[in-house]
């Protein structure tokens, strides 16, 4: 087994702070400390330093992190070779709310019609609290949609693979005149109000850049980061908004869905998660050939 003690030292370089590290482990700040004080005992280095209200990762530290992913990465694998022959315990995916509704819970159906006597759960949540889940191993894969707060590719923690790039649509009033349209030229909208998210929201960016790029600055009336409260506006008059394929749309609301055309055609990049290593579990391999098979299926209009 590998010393438990080297997860919590990479929480604490994950989250910069003992305490923070403590919660995602639902551990006590002080026994997480006590526990890095032993470790750094035994080795005989200092590995962690006071800096203000967080820590700072020594040298010997960073080195010691290096070596643990390599062990990380090492068992993983040791565990998906042992699951050929044995598949119980527990198998947990994760995700943002999209792919929590519509993609995490027929690949989770699946798993577990698959694997007898494995229990198979479903976590729906923000990328920040899956890239921790993962990292504490309260998770086994996560869907995350591609925002700045995401890990870089060339972080060693993770396998991070491109899933699929999920098309925003426009969505207009049903008595909108761009709603006889099949296809709509994202500059048609330059003089139209906006619902966009808020500014510091990862879809805020998204829509402005794609508007920018067709000409125009959106007209900012109103903001709303969840899909259902912005096409309810819509429904009711109060302007345009985009959203992404994947998301459904209610069949009483009076709003038209129509698929962008010409160079403007923004997506939101879905992108699959796992711990370095664990890729080729049965169990990881089955969810992600039912995520793919479930996804090509939803994107028609």
């Amino acid at each position: 087994m590998i010393d438990p003690r080297l997860r919590m030292l990479q929480l604490v370089a994950h989250h910069g702070t003992v305490t923070a590290a403590a919660r995602s482990l639902n551990y006590t700040p002080s026994a997480v400390s006590h526990q890095l004080k032993a470790l750094s005992a035994d080795l005989g280095v200092v590995l962690l330093e006071s800096e203000g209200r967080s820590v700072r990762l020594t040298e010997a530290a960073r080195t010691l992190l290096r070596h643990a992913q390599l062990l990380f990465a090492q068992a993983e694998r040791a565990y998906a070779e042992i699951q050929e022959g044995s598949h119980s315990g527990i198998f947990t995916v994760c995700g943002f709310a999209t792919a929590a509704n519509y993609l995490l819970p027929h690949a989770a159906a699946g798993v577990r019609d698959a694997f007898a006597g494995l229990d198979v759960r479903v976590i729906e949540a923000e990328p920040a609290r899956c890239i921790n889940l993962l990292l504490t191993g309260d998770a086994d894969l996560a869907l995350l949609t591609g925002t700045t707060d995401l890990p870089p590719v060339s972080d060693g923690r993770f396998d991070q693979r491109p899933l699929l790039d999920d098309p925003m649509d426009l969505v207009v009033h049903k008595d909108h005149p761009l709603a006889q349209r099949n296809s709509v030229a994202l500059a048609d909208t330059a003089n139209e109000r906006w619902i966009l998210g808020r500014p510091e929201g990862a879809y805020y960016p998204l829509t402005l850049h794609a508007c920018q790029a067709a000409g125009f600055t959106p007209d900012a009336a109103h903001f709303a980061d969840e899909w259902d409260t912005g096409l309810a506006l819509v429904a009711h008059g109060f302007g345009v908004t985009l959203v992404p394929r994947m998301a459904r749309i209610h069949h009483d609301w009076d709003v038209k869905r129509i698929e962008l055309s010409g160079r403007a055609q923004p997506s939101r990049p879905i992108i699959s998660f796992t711990r370095a290593g664990a890729r080729n579990r049965p169990t990881i391999i089955k969810a992600m050939e039912l995520i793919e098979a479930k996804a090509a299926s939803m994107f028609t209009l």
